[in-house]
């Protein structure tokens, strides 16, 4: 696994030391040598963000800062030998948080992928994963979204940070658990092409000890109750974004309500399910519409 690292205005609030005075620290004392990424922005290791915060109590015991410069190998040798016991560095507070998104943004202004792709792994390699989606990312593809209707953004710029997105919560599927006691069964509607929803519930479902199966985009309903059946799933949650027409939902949703076993709970969620939520609901299905939904879904 990758060692953890921080841009300096996080490794800053870790320690409790400024950014001014971090780099002072750096140009003067030699404190710190820290690593920098290809676009040449400074990253911190959680051992330099520990050696920031030694250095800075002794300072505020009254140490000069050249005398504890002298000290480096020493107070590196107790860092090192303490480091199994330490608990790790608090999360980022939302200041932080708020800070990456806007610094995707701009970089999707630019039309710099690589900066997205940069800070986007620096939000992952700083958070927990559900931290890392509820807060940076899911807002984050929202309101590429919303910039994208009001025409700032254009088709290439939101293609642009959505694939960065995408890659992104595989990256954290592949990390999460995948072994409970119940079963969740997650799929497209069968022309349906749009699947972060889809995937940010099953990294929510797997962090909350269940087993998921995601058969993802476009799936033949069918195939959905095909594969239900067979791996006696609790729980079928669906994904409909695109307005497919009324007739069209509803034949798909009926199919699958009727091809299930009985006690089987269904969900779906996307725009288009919103816009059907009566006929949702006179079948029997659940409509996802937002977090207070996620305490009822996982009791089903």
């Amino acid at each position: 696994m990758a060692e953890r690292t921080y841009r300096i205005h996080i490794a800053a609030e870790f320690s409790g030391v400024r950014v001014e005075l971090i780099r002072a620290w750096e140009r003067r004392y030699g404190v710190l040598s820290p690593q920098r990424t290809p676009s040449g922005y400074r990253v911190y290791t959680d051992r330099d963000v520990a050696l920031l915060r030694r250095l800075k109590q002794l300072t505020e015991e009254g140490v000069s800062i050249s005398e504890a410069a002298k000290m480096l190998p020493q107070l590196l040798a107790e860092i090192d030998a303490a480091q199994p016991s330490q608990s790790p560095p608090p999360e980022p507070s939302d200041g932080s948080v708020a800070s990456w998104r806007e610094e995707v943004l701009a970089a999707v202004k630019a039309l710099d992928q690589r900066r997205v792709s940069e800070t986007l792994d620096e939000v992952l390699a700083a958070l927990s994963p559900l931290k890392a989606y509820e807060d940076v990312l899911v807002p984050l593809q929202q309101e590429v979204g919303e910039l994208w209707h009001q025409g700032v953004f254009t088709v290439g710029q939101e293609h642009l940070v959505t694939q960065e997105i995408r890659a992104r919560l595989i990256s954290l599927l592949h990390a999460a658990p995948n072994k409970g006691p119940r079963h969740a069964l997650l799929a497209c509607f069968p022309e349906e092409q749009h699947e972060l929803g889809l995937l940010g519930m099953a990294l929510r479902l797997r962090h909350s000890g269940m087993t998921v199966t995601l058969l993802g985009q476009r799936t033949p309903t069918d195939e959905v109750v095909r594969m239900a059946r067979a791996l006696e799933v609790d729980l079928v949650g669906l994904s409909s974004v695109v307005d497919v027409g009324a007739r069209e939902f509803e034949e798909i949703l009926t199919r699958v309500t009727r091809g299930l076993a009985t006690g089987t709970a269904i969900w779906v969620g996307g725009r288009a399910a919103l816009q059907y939520r009566a006929l949702c609901e006179r079948l029997g299905v659940r409509v996802f519409e937002h977090a207070a939904d996620w305490p009822r879904l996982l009791e089903d």
